[in-house]
């Protein structure tokens, strides 16, 4: 479990650190979304822990835990690797490689774009 609950937040710092960079690469960087994204990541992190507590009442052994705990994992990785994408961290990995891990992350891609895309109106340079 403690394992589990490190890499989250391991993987968790890794995002905010790719996303701080790729909204200031693309201009849309405002402190009221990274906080709202705050809280959004804690709700989130949330979910295992609460899972810990059901497979407590419901007398099983981490399998809530294990099954929320790895899919808030997978989704975190494949937000950072979108993030790291986008903030132009991947042209040195090779390009067959780079292929595989678009296309991988291309959903998260396609949506964080967009929203970036969106905030740029809003933002136009200040932090509303």
């Amino acid at each position: 479990m403690k394992y589990l609950m490190t890499a989250l937040l391991l993987f968790v710092v890794m995002d905010w650190i790719s996303g701080v960079r790729a909204s200031k690469k693309d201009k849309t960087y405002a402190s009221k979304y990274g906080i709202d994204g705050i809280f959004r990541t804690f709700f989130i992190l949330l979910l295992p822990a609460g899972g810990h507590f059901l497979d407590m009442v419901l007398g099983i052994n981490g399998i809530i835990f294990g099954a929320l705990g790895t899919g808030v994992l997978y989704h975190i990785i494949q937000s950072m690797t979108a993030n790291s994408i986008r903030a132009g961290w991947g042209e040195w990995i090779p390009e067959a490689i780079r292929t595989k891990i678009i296309n991988w992350v291309k959903q998260e891609l396609d949506s964080k774009i967009a929203r970036s895309e969106s905030r740029k109106l809003d933002v136009k340079g200040e932090d509303k």
